[in-house]
This record gives C-alpha cells, structure tokens and sequence, in this order.
C-alpha cells in the first residue's frame, strides 16, 4: 500500500523578510534555494532554505508577512521543527546559536538523542538533535557553518492536538506511520523504520488553548511521496482515513495535494520532483526573483510590492 517517505519539507510564518534570510543564511548557514512568492498570496515571498542541492527532507520554507503579528502555538498545530545535526556538533551549534542572541537551552536527551531547543527571531520554536541516523544532505560549500557541522536537514516534527487517538489512528491509517514508543508524553510515529525526516511526534492536552497561524508558527507539514502516481494513491489513502484532500496542485517545483489531519494540522503531500533546477542553474539557485510560468505576466507588479532582500555580508 503507498505510504509517505517522510517530511517533504516544512512551511512556517515569518516577519521581516531580511531579519528571515539573515537568520537562516547567515547563522543556521542554509542554502536560499529559491526566491519566490507565496502562488496564493502574492504579495509575500516564499523564501526556501535547505541544503545545496535543495533535496526533499532538507527544506524548511517560509512566508514573511512583517505586519501580521505573532502567532500562538497551540493546539491543532505544528509547535517545534526539528532539525538533524551530525554528531559531535551539538556543543558548538549551542555555541552558535547563543553567539547570535537565542536564548537556549542545555541539552537533553529525546528518545535517546541529544538535543537543544531555540526559538528564530520571530518566534518559531527549533530543537537541534545529534541523530543516530541522520539525512544525508549535500553541504553547500558557500555556507558560513563548516562543511561538517551543516544541518542534515529535518529530524523530526512536533503536533500538539486536544485529543491523541485520532491523529494517532489517522497518521497509521491515512499516511503509513507506526507507533514508535512514548516518552515525556509525548507519542513518537516513524516511517519506513524512522530516522530523521521520518519522525513525527504528537502529544495531547484537552486544556491547551487553540493555535493561531502568524510569525513564529507553522504553517503546514509537507510529506513525500515519489512521483504522481503515488500521489494520487497516498491522496486515496488519506481520504479513505477521513481526510478532504484537494485536487493535485502544481507548485512546479513539485506536484501538491493539501488536507487537514483529524486535529486541524494542514498537511500536505508533495512529490520529489521536478525539483529546484527546473527553472534555475543549479549554481545560481535563490539569487533571483522566480515566479512559475503562470505568474510572470505580473512580474512587474510582483516585484514593486516585495521589499529588497540581500545577503547577509
């Protein structure tokens, strides 16, 4: 039966565009993999970070709305992303981390891992795991984190919901996890054996007040799944488990369907492909404006509404 991959990759709420860029870039050392614009809300960017190569499981993308305010984590959201990095490196990120002004924490271990927490500058909480199995992620040789520190891209996501049981049932029927263990709480579900990328974990308070989307949030949770064709049978799948999944969209860089899980988490499937070269040298990729063919008679009107973004010296 087809299943998902693991995370595809995560799109979160921002504030300014450039404090976003020079965050990701310049401190967390990501690669701008493309620069374009939210395709429903075109007067925002989509920025997307990831490693070199811009490979799935890698991208963690953004749209920076500065006026919108912050948000509320809370329930019916995603409230942590969790990213991969390899071991030995978890000292000096937390050196790296603080050197930039982020409050964080001493390190704990989660599931047996070694971990850290953070929020960005607007507010969207990350941890920082020494994976036992991490994703192997093309550094990207420009990056002002050494080659052997770069992020390895996602270890893990986390949900927060008012009532376990039907995620639970919902990630297991309608995407393919399986229960993986508990721990603080919190219930871990894992793909094609786990490892990172491959980990979402959900935890249940009935009390926890309602998540609301705006800076430091997530916006939704993409998962992968290779080509059309599994596409359109993990869209099945989903909807049989009780999901209202969307048409397939084409994003261009990939192919998308969205729905929301039993709890009020927007998810989203996306396919491995085309990928970001499609439209771009390889060499050259986020240096520029890109918006997808449906869009370009609108270009100029689409840049005079964006502000200027550069990268950090």
């Amino acid at each position: 039966m087809a299943q998902v991959h693991g995370i595809h990759h995560i799109t979160a709420i921002a504030g300014d565009a450039q404090e976003n860029l020079d965050f990701y870039t310049g401190v967390l050392g990501s690669r701008l993999v493309k620069r374009s614009v939210n395709q429903d809300a075109t007067d925002t960017y989509h920025l997307f970070y990831a490693d070199r190569d811009g490979n799935p499981g890698t991208d963690l993308t953004f749209f920076p709305w500065p006026g919108m305010g912050r948000g509320a984590q809370g329930a019916g959201h995603a409230v942590e992303v969790g990213f991969a990095v390899p071991a030995g490196s978890l000292g000096r990120w937390s050196e790296r981390l603080a050197a930039a002004g982020l409050d964080v924490s001493e390190p704990s271990a989660r599931f047996g891992e070694e971990t850290v927490l953070a929020r960005d500058p607007h507010g969207l909480p990350l941890s920082f795991t020494e994976a036992s199995t991490p994703l192997h992620a093309t550094p990207w040789e420009r990056s002002p984190v050494p080659a052997e520190d770069q992020l390895r891209g996602f270890h893990a996501v986390r949900l927060l919901e008012h009532s376990m049981a039907p995620t639970a049932r919902f990630l297991t029927a309608g995407l393919g996890f399986e229960e993986a263990g508990e721990e603080d709480g919190w219930r871990r579900f894992v793909v094609e054996g786990g490892g990172s990328s491959r980990i979402v974990e959900v935890r249940e308070d009935p009390d926890a007040r309602r998540g609301a989307w705006g800076a430091g949030t997530v916006h939704h949770v993409a998962f992968r799944v290779a080509d059309d064709e599994e596409l359109l049978e993990v869209r099945e799948r989903a909807q049989r488990a009780g999901a209202d999944p969307t048409s397939v969209i084409d994003r261009f860089w990939f192919h998308s369907v969205y729905f929301r899980e039993p709890g009020g988490v927007l998810f989203e499937l996306a396919t491995e492909g085309p990928g970001f070269a499609v439209d771009e040298d390889a060499e050259r990729l986020g240096e520029h404006l890109v918006l997808p063919p449906w869009l370009e008679a609108q270009r100029e009107e689409i840049e005079a509404g964006l502000p200027p973004l550069s990268y950090p010296a």
